[in-house]
C-alpha cells in the first residue's frame, strides 16, 4: 500500500508528475494521467517544485545560541578571543549544548536540510561535553535529520600537549563522533607533522574519515594543504579527506590554483565552503573543474562566533552564488548540486536524488525552477525525511 501520493507537483526537468512514497522510500514516480495507487494519504502540492534534500556539510551545533532570546556578540575579532569567550559563556548558558543544538536543527530542518555535518569541541577545558550534548540533540532528532558529527580541536593539538590532545580526540572517535577534526597545522600549533601525523593515525586505526578546518592565507595555507593530500593518498584515505574553507586557495596564483586542485582531485581530498565574507574565496568552478569534490555549509549560525545566519542552505547557496558571481541558471544548478548532491557524496550518503527506490528525503517550493529557488529562497512548502512529514510552510513538525 502506497502511505502518501504526492500529486500536483513539477520536477527540477519540468515535468509534471506524482510521486507515491511507500517504506520511507519513493515507489513509483508518475506522470501526470498516469493510473495513481491507492493511498493512505494523498496530498497536493498545488503545482509547487519538488526538490532533493539540501545538506550543510559544515556547523557548529555546540557553538549555537538558537534557543536563547538574543545574546549581544561578546567576543573579540580574532580567534583566541572567541576561544576564550566560548570557555567562559558557554558553560554558563540557560539551555544545554543539547538544547540549544536541537533548536538549530529543527530551524535546520524547516529548510529543507536532510543531512548535516557538524564539528563538536574537544578541548581541554570541555573535554567530551560538547560532543555529548551534540549526540544528544542527534539521537532526539534521528528521525528527520542524520548528523555526522567532527571531533573538533578547536584549541589546537600540539599547542595543548599533543598526545593527551590526541588521546581525547580518540576517546571522542569511540564515543560517537564520525570523523577526526584538526585546525591550521601551522599556524595554530606550528607543528604541522606533529599535528597531521597524529590525527591521521586516529582515522586509520578507528577507520574514519578527517575534516580539518584550514584558515591559513597563502603560501602558508598551500603547504598545509599539500601535506594533507599527501597523507590522505599514502595512507589510501582518499574519498575521506575534506579541507573545511581553504582560504589559502583564494590567495595564490592561478597556476599554483590549478597545481593544488589537480593535487586534490588525484589525492581525492574535498573541499566544503561556507563563503565567508570577511575571506577570499576559493575558486569553487575552477576546483569542480579540476575534479575536485566542492560542497557547502552554514558554518556558524547565530552563535558565540557570528551572529549572522538562519540555518537555510539555500539562502548560503545564493550568497556563495554572489561572491562567486554565479548568474547564469547551468551555474546555479551547479551550486545547487553544492549544497545538496555533491554534499551528499562527500558525507556518504547512498541515493541522495529524486529517483524510484531512493529515500524519500524531499522538500516543496514556490519557485519556477533551481535557479530561482536559489536566487529568491523563498520558504520551504513541505519537507519530508524518509517519507515522513517533518516541516510545512517553514516551520518543524516533526
Amino acid at each position: 500500500m502506497t502511505e502518501t501520493l504526492l500529486t500536483h507537483l513539477r520536477l527540477a526537468d519540468g515535468s509534471r508528475t506524482r510521486i507515491a512514497i511507500a517504506g520511507g522510500r519513493i515507489a513509483q514516480i508518475l506522470p501526470e494521467g498516469a493510473p495513481a495507487p491507492e493511498a493512505a494519504e494523498v496530498m497536493d502540492l498545488g503545482g509547487a517544485l519538488l526538490l532533493p534534500a539540501l545538506v550543510d556539510g559544515h556547523m557548529h551545533l555546540d557553538k549555537t545560541l538558537f534557543g536563547l532570546p538574543w545574546q549581544p556578540h561578546a567576543a573579540q575579532p580574532f580567534r583566541q578571543s572567541r576561544i576564550e569567550t566560548d570557555q567562559r559563556l558557554l558553560p554558563s548558558l540557560p539551555l544545554s549544548t543539547a538544547e540549544r543544538a536541537g533548536a538549530l536543527i529543527r530551524r535546520c530542518v524547516a529548510h529543507g536540510t536532510a543531512h548535516i555535518r557538524t564539528h563538536a569541541d574537544i578541548t581541554p577545558d570541555f573535554g567530551l561535553t560538547a560532543l555529548h550534548g551534540v549526540l544528544e540533540a542527534k539521537a532526539a532528532h534521528a528521525h528527520a535529520v542524520t548528523v555526522q558529527v567532527v571531533a573538533f580541536p578547536q584549541a589546537g593539538v600540539m599547542r595543548q600537549g599533543g598526545a593527551p590532545m590526541l588521546d581525547l580526540l580518540d576517546s571522542a572517535i569511540r564515543e560517537g563522533a564520525d570523523l577526526v577534526g584538526g585546525i591550521d597545522p601551522c599556524e595554530v600549533d606550528r607543528n604541522p607533522s606533529g599535528q597531521l601525523d597524529g590525527l591521521f593515525a586516529i582515522a586509520a586505526r578507528r577507520g574514519v574519515g578527517l575534516d580539518i578546518h584550514l584558515h591559513e592565507p597563502g603560501e602558508l595555507g598551500l603547504y598545509s594543504l599539500q601535506e594533507i593530500c599527501a597523507r590522505a593518498k599514502s595512507a589510501g584515505m582518499q574519498g575521506h579527506v575534506t579541507i573545511s574553507h581553504g582560504f589559502c586557495l583564494g590567495r595564490i596564483s592561478e597556476s599554483k590554483q590549478k597545481a593544488a586542485a589537480a593535487l586534490m582531485a588525484e589525492s581525492g581530498v574535498s573541499l566544503v565552503t561556507h563563503g565567508a565574507g570577511g575571506a577570499t574565496l576559493p575558486p569553487l568552478m575552477l576546483l569542480r573543474r579540476e575534479g575536485v569534490r566542492v560542497f557547502c555549509g552554514n558554518d556558524d549560525v547565530r552563535d558565540t562566533w557570528s551572529p549572522y545566519g538562519n540555518g537555510d542552505m539555500l539562502e548560503r547557496a545564493a550568497v556563495i552564488g554572489w561572491r562567486e558571481d554565479l548568474r547564469t541558471d547551468p551555474l546555479l544548478e551547479d551550486l545547487f548540486a553544492m549544497v545538496s548532491a555533491e554534499g551528499a557524496l562527500a558525507l556518504g550518503i547512498a541515493q541522495h536524488g529524486i529517483a524510484e527506490g531512493h529515500p524519500a528525503n524531499l522538500f516543496s517550493i514556490a519557485a519556477e525552477n533551481v535557479p530561482e529557488a536559489i536566487g529568491q529562497h523563498p520558504p520551504r512548502g513541505l519537507v519530508f525525511h524518509a517519507g515522513r512529514l517533518v516541516a510545512r510552510d517553514g516551520a518543524w513538525v516533526g
